[in-house]
């Protein structure tokens, strides 16, 4: 029995490995090829750290540069849309619950900045509404009040309509006495900031 693994043995140290027969291949293939020179570049620590804050410096460019077209968003005098006629100025955005209204309404949000647009001129008042809109993001203030006051109804008109454009405005309701009432707009706004 001994004879017959040594036999086995023997016959495969004697075949040539497939591997080895292909290596011969290649060999016999590439006989006449010179290799070439190396291309890699060798990139250096500091190069590496230069590429890093050189792209970091690229994203918060392009992040400044989205605060600020978001900051100096335009309010189009155009711009109609359909708001109840009956009852109190309200609107709510499509993706918001129905709910957010009934809680302005009622005062549950307290609005921790306000802005009074007494006396301001329609380009003007758009300023200070972008101005607000932004600032209140920046802080992550969800709910504001707007003052248009009564006067010719100038402002109290185009104000919803303007709020409406914002991409940022949840809804507004009509402010509760405490905050204005028929004066003044309550605006819950998105406290996401810009990506």
């Amino acid at each position: 029995m001994s004879n017959f693994y040594d036999e086995l043995k023997n016959a495969k140290r004697q075949t040539p490995r497939v591997e080895d027969s292909k290596e011969d291949e290649f060999r016999d293939a590439m006989a006449g090829v010179t290799p070439l020179k190396q291309d890699k570049i060798n990139v250096t620590a500091r190069q590496r750290l230069k590429d890093k804050q050189r792209n970091a410096t690229q994203v918060s460019q392009h992040i400044q540069d989205a605060r600020q077209q978001q900051a100096s968003f335009t309010f189009s005098d155009m711009y109609q849309t359909t708001l109840p006629s009956e009852g109190p100025v309200r609107y709510c955005r499509q993706d918001e619950p129905a709910h957010s209204l009934k809680r302005l309404r009622r005062g549950d949000y307290y609005p921790e900045l306000m802005l009074d647009l007494h006396g301001l001129t329609r380009e003007s008042a758009k300023q200070e509404l972008t101005a607000l809109i932004h600032g209140a993001q920046k802080q992550m203030i969800d709910c504001v009040s707007v003052m248009h006051g009564f006067g010719q109804g100038v402002l109290r008109q185009a104000l919803p309509h303007y709020l409406v454009q914002h991409p940022n405005v949840r809804a507004f309701h009509q402010a509760p006495k405490e905050y204005g009432g028929k004066a003044a707009l309550l605006v819950l706004l998105d406290t996401e900031t810009p990506k």
